[in-house]
């Protein structure tokens, strides 16, 4: 034997856009039953609010009965917004695309949740690129991609934390929100963006018990624009979700 020629091949960038494209093919699938499901409970579910309500008003006198018909109106409320995030979920087209600043959105986001914050002693660092080139997108649902992943947050960091948001400009346009939380298990990785998959099935005091669907609609919002969004977590050592966006000149470009 003269000699050995060996040849390597990384394939790591392939079997990561493998695994994007099979969560898209499996959330598609998803997103098109939700959809039938959202339209067919919804009706239902504005006649038994109504109705509820309408009982509540008549039985203010006693407390017994009123009590469970506020009980059941609660729920009502719940489960409508469950089907509101189940059409959100599977609404893949129709979005007005605009060109937005992610500084803007982020900074608006963090406003609305200050005093949530505050109460939930979390301190937040923010770092902004001063020359961040703006996307194209839609603020309202950018805006609820944040929501969704702040919140997550601050659930996260039951006794106090540190969530530090930063924007930086590179190949992409990229937001980096990372906390100081408890944390997410290996095994639980691969299923965070499935639908009504949730690790609050013991919710602390103060949080809501999730609904799976936070960040499913992440998600599928992130898609819209085109974007990617990554996960880097270990139990006890907190949490950072990456997203890149494509440039502006690029979307215009490929005429996305």
């Amino acid at each position: 034997m003269v000699g050995r020629l060996v040849i390597v091949d990384d394939i790591t960038e392939r079997i990561e856009l493998e695994v994007q494209l099979t969560q898209a093919d499996k959330l598609s699938s998803i997103g098109l039953l939700a959809a039938g499901v959202a339209h067919e409970v919804n009706t239902p579910l504005a006649v038994i609010s109504s109705y509820t309500q309408m009982l509540a008003k008549q039985l203010q006198s006693d407390p017994q009965k009123a009590g469970v018909l506020e009980k059941i109106t609660k729920q009502t409320f719940r489960a409508s917004e469950i089907v509101n995030n189940l059409l959100n979920f599977s609404r893949t087209t129709g979005t007005e695309l605009t060109e937005v600043s992610l500084n803007k959105v982020i900074a608006d986001t963090l406003a609305l949740l200050e005093h949530q914050f505050k109460v939930a002693h979390i301190q937040v660092h923010h770092e902004f690129h001063e020359k961040l080139p703006l996307i194209q997108g839609n603020a309202g649902r950018l805006q609820q991609v944040f929501l969704n992943l702040f919140l997550n947050a601050k659930d996260a960091m039951a006794g106090g934390g540190v969530l530090n948001v930063a924007t930086l400009n590179g190949e992409f346009v990229s937001v980096r929100v990372s906390d100081t939380g408890s944390g997410i298990a290996q095994e639980h990785i691969q299923r965070i963006y499935d639908p009504f998959f949730t690790t609050k099935t013991s919710p602390a005091e103060g949080q809501n018990r999730g609904t799976g669907l936070g960040l499913s609609v992440t998600y599928g919002i992130i898609q819209e624009h085109a974007g990617n969004i990554r996960v880097e977590s270990r139990p006890g050592e907190g949490t950072t979700f990456t997203l890149d966006f494509p440039l502006l000149s690029i979307r215009k470009a490929l005429h996305v």
